[in-house]
């Protein structure tokens, strides 16, 4: 168990009862018109899982976040950190205001939806602060980066090639996961939520 960030295919997007989140959309696109933007309907279906192949996204939240949020506290405005760590529904659409939407969700009592380009905006500067290495895991189907962070590649590589990245590796992971998030978001045009 636990929390998990998690792509989502056309069907979840649209679909409506359990499991659905059709009235996330319905209400998400009600707001873009009233911004003047175009819907976001270009929701891609979900695909059979094949390892590797960035077509799903999948984490775990695990480690402790304290570092994490002491990083962005000091390298960002509190309207960027709440941004960054506030949403609970990513979407590969530029949005100059984050959107609130009335929707309860199994973690919040309202939906903040923020769009991928901003967030990667926000976590390649932390990335750049911490020089993430190039090593970092840029496809997160299952589970790939909370795995190599976890069980000892990052800790390895880390003494091999220590920098400000090693210095705290919960914080590390907390910086890529945001940031594969936002990639795969954009890249396969998909809304990313917690699960």
């Amino acid at each position: 168990m636990g929390v998990y960030l998690v792509s989502v295919g056309a069907e979840e997007w649209f679909g409506e009862g359990e499991g659905g989140r059709g009235d996330v959309a319905s209400a998400l696109n009600e707001e873009l018109r009233a911004r003047g933007l175009p819907p976001y309907d270009a929701v891609p279906e979900e695909t059979d899982f094949v390892r590797g192949s960035g077509q799903a996204f999948e984490e775990k939240l695990s480690p402790p976040m304290g570092g994490f949020g002491a990083l962005c506290e000091a390298h960002l405005s509190r309207e960027e950190t709440e941004t960054l760590c506030g949403w609970t529904v990513l979407v590969p659409v530029s949005l100059d205001d984050d959107i609130w939407l009335p929707i309860e969700t199994g973690y919040t009592e309202s939906t903040l939806v923020v769009g991928a380009p901003q967030v990667l905006a926000l976590t390649e500067r932390l990335a750049a602060v911490l020089a993430l290495p190039p090593e970092t895991p840029a496809m997160c189907d299952n589970l790939d980066l909370t795995m190599w962070f976890l069980d000892g590649a990052a800790k390895q590589l880390a003494a091999e090639r220590p920098g400000p990245w090693s210095e705290d590796l919960d914080t590390a992971f907390y910086v890529a996961l945001f940031l594969r998030a936002a990639q795969h978001s954009i890249r396969r045009g998909c809304p990313i939520v917690y699960s």
